[in-house]
């Protein structure tokens, strides 16, 4: 299972660069996990549009759908010779507006999944765990029967005792972390420290550090979490990134 960041930018894109998006390819299936601001566009530059197999969105929040209404609309008007086939699109049901605006007739059908739901696509298996935000949002766990290996993301949360579990053993631990120390138990994000602490009790093998704030060091963020994550690696989310899994 491949991994490439499209984006990483909590809220709003800065510095040309777009928020949450991650394209995840395995024995040629592709699947998009979240559709921020840009994703479209550094999409364009990793595979053909018309190709991606699958969506999957955390939750509605605008950096993380702002590009599937681009995304449908890329794949209703591409002129192509070859037949388009309706592209699935999986979100939770507990917002029916935005849930509903992932259908466009011809285009794309939107399917629900719940805490308790199992998806099977292509070579994955995702599992989903509701976080702390104030909008219905699901962490998601996807194994790959290819490789035997496992990604968790966390979408978006604040500090939840219960990602440790969710993540146990995974080889990557997306995680946002949009909040420097200071703000813990925040009603919505990570800090720093707690995703560190995450990915310790989980045992990961790795922490990748997403959804990264707009103002202050990187570097500093990077540390703070490397302070409590101990000596397992932590790396930066960047535009390109590319992670065999």
């Amino acid at each position: 299972m491949k991994l490439t960041v499209l984006g990483f930018w909590g809220g709003y894109p800065y510095q040309e660069e777009g928020t949450s998006g991650y394209l995840l390819e395995s024995n040629g299936y592709s699947l998009l996990m979240d559709c921020g601001s840009a994703t479209l566009i550094e999409l364009e530059k990793k595979i053909d549009p018309l190709k991606l197999d699958a969506v999957v969105l955390s939750h509605y929040h605008y950096d993380h759908i702002a590009d599937v209404g681009v995304l449908q609309y890329y794949r209703q008007l591409h002129s192509s010779k070859e037949a388009k086939p309706i592209l699935p699109i999986y979100g939770n049901e507990e917002d029916p507006r935005h849930f509903e605006e992932l259908n466009l007739a011809g285009i794309s059908k939107g399917y629900g999944y719940a805490e308790e739901t199992i998806l099977h696509l292509g070579p994955f298996t995702l599992t989903f765990l509701p976080t702390i935000h104030p909008v219905p949002c699901y962490a998601i766990r996807i194994h790959d029967e290819v490789s035997g290996n496992d990604l968790c993301f966390t979408g978006d949360s604040g500090y939840l005792p219960e990602l440790a579990d969710f993540a146990h053993g995974a080889k990557v631990f997306l995680a946002d972390t949009y909040l420097f120390n200071g703000h813990e138990r925040h009603v919505a994000h990570l800090t720093a420290g707690e995703a560190g602490e995450l990915a310790a009790k989980a045992a990961v093998e790795q922490l990748i550090l997403t959804h990264l704030p707009q103002e202050g060091d990187l570097e500093v963020l990077k540390y703070q979490a490397q302070e409590t994550a101990g000596k397992l690696p932590v790396l930066l989310a960047r535009r390109g990134l590319e992670i065999e899994i």
